[in-house]
């Protein structure tokens, strides 16, 4: 019997409520085809701190495989490995938007400049992010390979009744570029109830009493918990000011909830005519949007049809197979 080829996925430690990776590439392993042996290596240390990270370049140089797939956020444990056998995957560029000064020359330089320096091919999760990676580096653009987020096999169609009198909104994250602020404002006179899965800052917390927002808010849920948060859902709000590419939006899309989403970067691409799209800095457009989907029943119909189709793009299956044909690609070279 042939031996397997061994691919190691290396994985990030994960912080609490920060498991969106290790979710992705979940199903990705457990799609290839039997040829490939596809392993799950989580660092035993966060990344945090000079000598955790340092421990994690020694750790991966001590577990690589045939082909070793560095999944996100660690973009710094290609140094421990060989180029010719490694990939990347980049999500975003987050750490460089946020940044300026040295810290941006920091993190420029070991979370993107020197780990490509070791990465035979990157992957990326849109051609946003790809537009991003070729504006602050100079990696070779045809070494850079496009290939979506898969969507859990756990996010199925479940028909439900629009409450339109008070429908439910929900929200998935709270760090500042899930533009909850502007979100507040926007819904501030819609009867509704805002459904948010993240940590709330106390600014937050006063923003939503200040405008007397009903919400509930959720922390550290399991995956089918947040698989039910869908489901109870009236509709998705998710006006991001930055994704790399936007889970939430096909989450919903399979479920069969309608989503607000923004007009910039990656959503457009990922929502397809799957949303009603709005300028994430206007609130007024935030706001029209949300009735637009409330309010228009044909129009809100129109946008679940159109999910339930959008998403299929982005099946876990459809996403292993382009990521075999790249191991293949560099196996072959």
């Amino acid at each position: 019997m042939d031996q397997k080829i061994k691919v190691v996925f290396f994985q990030r430690k994960p912080l609490p409520f920060h498991r969106s990776i290790e979710a992705i590439f979940k199903d990705v392993r457990h799609k290839m085809p039997n040829r490939l042996l596809g392993l799950m290596y989580e660092f035993t240390c966060f990344s945090k701190g000079i000598f955790p990270r340092i421990r994690i370049v020694i750790e991966a140089k001590k577990n690589q495989g045939q082909i070793n797939h560095i999944t996100g956020d660690i973009h710094f444990a290609a140094i421990g490995l060989p180029k010719k056998n490694t990939l990347l995957t980049v999500h975003d560029c987050l750490l460089l938007e946020n940044s300026k000064g040295l810290k941006y020359l920091l993190l420029k330089y070991f979370w993107f400049t020197l780990p490509l320096k070791y990465c035979k091919y990157v992957t990326v999760v849109s051609e946003a992010t790809k537009n991003e990676l070729l504006k602050f580096t100079n990696y070779p653009e045809q070494n850079i390979y496009v290939i979506p987020n898969a969507i859990d096999d756990g996010y199925k169609y479940v028909p439900s009744d629009f409450n339109e009198s008070c429908p439910q909104i929900l929200l998935v994250g709270t760090t500042y570029n899930k533009n909850l602020e502007r979100l507040i404002e926007a819904i501030k006179d819609i009867p509704c109830r805002l459904n948010i899965i993240g940590i709330l800052s106390q600014d937050l917390i006063y923003r939503l009493e200040k405008n007397k927002i009903v919400y509930v808010n959720y922390t550290n849920l399991s995956q089918e918990a947040i698989i039910q948060q869908y489901i109870d859902c009236d509709m998705l709000s998710f006006v991001s000011t930055y994704e790399g590419f936007g889970m939430p939006i096909i989450e919903a899309n399979a479920t069969g909830r309608p989503v607000v989403t923004s007009n910039l970067l990656s959503m457009p691409d990922v929502a397809g005519n799957a949303a009603h799209l709005v300028d994430p800095y206007d609130i007024e457009f935030i706001r029209s949007g949300i009735l637009k989907i409330i309010q228009d029943k044909h129009y809100r119909d129109t946008l679940v049809a159109n999910g339930l189709q959008n998403c299929k793009r982005f099946d876990a299956q459809k996403v292993a197979d382009n990521y075999v044909e790249l191991y293949d690609k560099m196996l072959a070279e």
